[in-house]
């Protein structure tokens, strides 16, 4: 008997290295996992990540791979993963950053088992994946700039798809710079920009050196952890497609942990700078503040923000915000 035929679709992947980046390699996998599943995924590569999206939002891709930040406008629950500090987690004035991804972890799995099925669905779009994409931290060209009060009056590059970004940056006295994917790294690196947030995995592909320079330094406390998120349009793939997807995908979370692990070791250790204790507390507080005010506002989904709050409480029962009421609509 002739084998069923494989149901075709086109996956658009955003990554700054084109073909040759790691998100478009794990696309590849994804696609050769998926024949098994009955569809056969023509991935195409994607260098700027607003037309990627644009061509999934106009229907001309199926599915799309890419930053949390742009998918947030397909799940936003998923999204609120990446808002900032939601997975950070400080103990005793210092960075946990084992901790911090044991929050991610959590999310990730959490959402891809069979009872979250129905929560990974928003209108037409579902969630078919979560990567982590590592911890983004600030990159300054002065050391000097490497404490909250030494941030003041200067220009912070915001990404001009995250109004929360660019507020929290405006509430630490810094002047926010319109930024995107494609000119982070030349508007960082051409001085046009004293700080930007970005994660390890930036630094070789944007030559994000070149913008440290002799003076800067990379601030050990993670703004955000970012992640890669998969939407697909659930009619145009098989029933269940979905929930295959979440659950290899998050199957290969370790793998995608061990990238970023060395991506952390290509920043040379001279450029790391830790803040003290007192900042790092100062830092979480306003991280966490603004969380709050952008999901008032509605730029950050409660429920989302809800959900990783229990789950950070988990993982650092003891935190104080544990016995508050921030963040439980």
């Amino acid at each position: 008997m002739a084998e069923p035929a494989l149901l075709p679709a086109k996956m658009c992947v955003f990554d700054p290295l084109g073909a040759k980046g790691d998100g478009f390699r794990a696309a590849r996998d994804f696609h050769v996992e998926m024949l098994e599943a009955g569809v056969d995924i023509d991935v195409k590569p994607y260098v700027d990540e607003r037309v990627a999206v644009e061509d999934f939002r106009t229907g001309q891709c199926d599915a799309v791979m890419a930053t949390g930040l742009r998918t947030k406008a397909f799940h936003a629950m998923a999204a609120s993963l990446d808002a900032v500090g939601a997975s950070s987690i400080v103990r005793n004035g210092k960075v946990d950053l084992d901790a911090s991804y044991d929050v991610v972890r959590r999310f990730i799995q959490l959402v891809s088992t069979p009872k979250a099925a129905e929560m990974m669905v928003e209108g037409p779009y579902e969630v078919a994946g979560i990567f982590p994409l590592g911890a983004a931290y600030v990159f300054t060209s002065d050391k000097a700039n490497a404490s909250i009060d030494g941030q003041a009056g200067k220009r912070f590059g915001t990404f001009d798809q995250d109004k929360a970004e660019s507020q929290l940056v405006q509430r630490i006295g810094a002047r926010p710079v319109s930024v995107d994917i494609s000119n982070v790294g030349p508007m960082f690196n051409n001085h046009n920009v004293d700080m930007v947030v970005l994660p390890t995995i930036a630094y070789m592909p944007f030559e994000l050196y070149r913008g440290l320079g002799t003076k800067g330094a990379v601030i050990r406390m993670p703004m955000t952890i970012s992640t890669y998120q998969m939407i697909i349009r659930s009619a145009k793939f098989p029933k269940g497609f979905g929930q295959r997807a979440r659950q290899y995908i998050a199957g290969n979370f370790e793998l995608a942990m061990a990238t970023l692990k060395l991506a952390d070791k290509d920043v040379p250790e001279h450029f790391w700078v830790d803040l003290t204790p007192r900042d790092n507390e100062r830092y979480a507080l306003l991280l966490r503040q603004g969380r709050v005010l952008m999901a008032e506002k509605g730029l950050y989904d409660k429920k989302g923000l809800k959900l990783i709050k229990k789950i950070r409480c988990s993982v650092n029962p003891v935190a104080s915000e544990c016995s508050e009421p921030t963040e439980e609509w």
